[in-house]
């Protein structure tokens, strides 16, 4: 599976998408995600686990609990495959308007 598999796959499921963009906001505990997400704990542990093997989220051990939060580098991995679009989309974008104004 390529990275992109996984990290598509870990975003498709609503819920992760949930504790993700949760992330987003700032770090929180497995217990504080489960607080705001309809699942059990166990469940949002499962979640983590995806999303950190597509590495868009990390944890550090901070006592006796994880803290996770956003993985910048997994992060910076996804905008660079979306930008790739983006770029290609600006340069037919300019090919276009080029050749309208060549007409």
């Amino acid at each position: 599976m390529t990275y992109e598999d996984r990290l598509f796959a870990a975003l498709a499921d609503p819920t992760r998408r949930g504790i993700f963009e949760r992330l987003g906001e700032r770090r929180r505990s497995v217990a504080e995600l489960a607080r705001a997400v309809p699942v059990s704990q166990p469940a949002i542990s499962q979640h983590l686990k995806v999303l950190k093997e597509a590495r868009l989220v990390r944890d550090e051990a901070v006592g006796a609990r994880r803290i996770y939060s956003i993985d910048p580098a997994g992060l910076g991995q996804l905008r660079q495959w979306l930008d790739r679009f983006w770029r290609e989309q600006l340069a037919a974008f300019e090919s276009a308007v080029e050749a309208e104004r060549r007409e």
